[in-house]
């Protein structure tokens, strides 16, 4: 059997009213993994995070029903997703999926591999291009709750491009977090030293996806194997993507009213409210936190001088949509005029008529892969690009 082939729909479509549903079912539609028909079945339905989960599982069911195993594994991912509490449901739903997937690409030749860190493993997968030739080597990473497994569309097409391709889970990512309990870490430099010494790699191209984004700028910052760095998104700092006044507000209350707002979080987050709740028990998840607060200080983290964008020396691609509903257009500008020792810097900006404007280019992957595979042979010399499509 040949290689599975990925098709990316074009178009960033109105499954859902709220956006917070909506981007979910454009995003595994987009990636390739979910008809466009269910997507569209389930956006009917929704009406609350609970209705997620239900609508889900019982998409995925049928999908695994009807022998659809590539649907149904994305469905129980995406089930899971929405989920609030690390309980058994949840890490069922984890298990399913990836069970699902790796009965669905068996003949795929993915190589796994547990690299070694601290005490535990960072999970990595690895796919080759066809005949003994390479262009070269792409590392892949997602950021705050992703999966390699998602990405598998991505790297398949690079591969179908003559490159090797690497997607590892950093610590608080996936089964890194869930299977060798490694909490959320900012210094990402660590999980990579780790990756590229376990394969021995020393001329690499960096990916980094949405809060990856983030990540991979501070890994390369500290990483001279790394030659050419890609984000997909970019956020540059968490807290100055807020408007001042509401970033000094949750500063203020995360740092001197931490008792009230622990209670008001745990309040929030047992009845279950919305986006807020989700978020903050990601994040209490991910990072191994008992309390809210606690686990929001690893977001004051997130910031510009634990970035050293100055210390960044190689080629830079940030691929950016116009119209990202995370994170702000301004972050754009932010993170380009920040990189001042770069080799070099292309910054895409993603617009409406490309279908390509929001997060991490949901709507047209395959014009955000393009723009990869254009740019990393064909890397300028040291000046910054702005270019709008």
């Amino acid at each position: 059997m040949t290689k599975s082939k990925f098709t990316f729909p074009v178009g960033y479509h109105k499954f859902h009213k709220k956006q917070v549903f909506n981007f979910q079912l454009n995003r595994w539609h987009s990636l390739g993994y979910a008809r466009f028909e269910d997507m569209k079945e389930v956006g009917h339905k929704v009406k609350s995070f609970k209705d997620w989960k239900t609508e889900m599982v019982k998409l995925a069911e049928k999908a695994e029903s009807e022998n659809r195993l590539m649907n149904a594994a994305f469905y129980y991912r995406a089930a899971e997703f929405y989920m609030l509490q690390d309980n058994s449901e949840k890490r069922q739903m984890y298990d399913k999926f990836i069970d699902l997937f790796y009965i669905t690409f068996k003949n795929d030749k993915i190589e796994q591999f547990k690299v070694p860190y601290k005490e535990a493993f960072l999970p990595a997968m690895k796919v080759s291009p066809k005949g003994d030739r390479k262009k070269g080597t792409i590392v892949m990473h997602g950021g705050f709750d992703s999966f390699i497994e998602e990405f598998y569309s991505w790297m398949r097409y690079f591969s179908d491009h003559g490159y090797e391709v690497i997607a590892f889970e950093g610590p608080g990512q996936g089964a890194a977090r869930r299977k060798y309990g490694l909490a959320l870490d900012y210094e990402w430099e660590k999980p990579i030293k780790a990756v590229l010494d376990y394969f021995k790699l020393d001329d690499v191209t960096l990916v980094g996806i949405s809060m990856g984004g983030w990540f991979c700028f501070r890994a390369v910052a500290f990483e001279p194997r790394i030659k050419r760095v890609i984000a997909s998104s970019i956020a540059y700092d968490y807290m100055k993507t807020m408007n001042v006044v509401i970033r000094k507000m949750h500063i203020y209350f995360i740092k001197h009213i931490r008792n009230y707002s622990n209670k008001m979080v745990l309040k929030g987050i047992k009845r279950g409210n919305g986006m807020q709740a989700w978020m903050s028990a990601q994040l209490m998840y991910t990072t191994k936190k008992e309390m809210p607060m606690d686990a929001f200080d690893f977001w004051l983290q997130l910031n510009e001088e634990n970035l050293h964008s100055e210390l960044v020396k190689q080629d830079v691609l940030i691929l950016t949509g116009r119209n990202d509903h995370f994170i702000p257009f301004r972050a754009h500008h932010m993170q380009v005029k920040a990189l001042t020792n770069a080799k070099s810097v292309t910054a895409k900006v993603f617009t409406k008529e490309t279908h390509a404007h929001n997060h991490c280019q949901i709507g047209n992957i395959k014009l955000a892969l393009d723009v990869i595979l254009k740019w990393i042979p064909d890397v300028s010399p040291k000046t910054v690009v702005t270019v709008v499509q």
